[in-house]
């Protein structure tokens, strides 16, 4: 295998192609991760054998990385939540990383290009906790430069098409 297709995956091969059937079981799994082979075989129209086999190839090529529960951030105590743009020092991405992976709240981290290098989602207790998550412990980060902090108002679950508060 050429080193350009292993450097991009991470080390593995790349993952097999998929067909309707493995996108469909994604689909449900993305809705619903405690589906029962069952009833994922059930709803793709293959033996609960193929399901099985499936999903676990799935898992084997990385496509799916791990199972988990979508959580309604207000009730589970985060009254606060905002995306915080970061700009960082030249080369310094993979030690920014793993400093932001430490804070309390921290949900998704990514690398952007653009008028920013690093977008983080971050849940907090109320709008106090992420001041002092903002002010304290992200700026005092050396290779953080500058940051802006967007106020999440509200947020839409998308595999489910409705707001996560219910519309309250």
């Amino acid at each position: 295998m050429p080193d350009e297709q292993m450097a991009t995956s991470g080390g593995r091969p790349p993952a097999r192609p998929l067909d309707d059937i493995d996108r469909s079981i994604l689909r449900m799994l993305q809705t619903d991760g405690r589906a029962s082979i069952r009833s994922v075989a059930e709803r793709v129209h293959v033996s609960r054998a193929n399901a099985y086999a499936r999903i676990n190839r799935l898992i084997d090529d990385g496509v799916i990385k791990g199972f988990g529960a979508r959580i309604d951030q207000e009730r589970a105590g985060h009254g606060a939540s905002a995306y915080i743009t970061m700009k960082i020092v030249q080369n310094s991405w993979r030690t920014v990383r793993e400093k932001l992976r430490e804070l309390p709240g921290a949900a998704h981290i990514a690398l952007v290009s653009g008028d920013f290098d690093v977008l983080l989602l971050v849940h907090t207790k109320d709008n106090r906790a992420l001041r002092e998550l903002v002010l304290s412990r992200i700026q005092a980060i050396e290779e953080v430069l500058s940051t802006r902090t967007l106020l999440v108002f509200e947020e839409t679950d998308l595999k489910e098409d409705r707001p996560l508060d219910d519309g309250r």
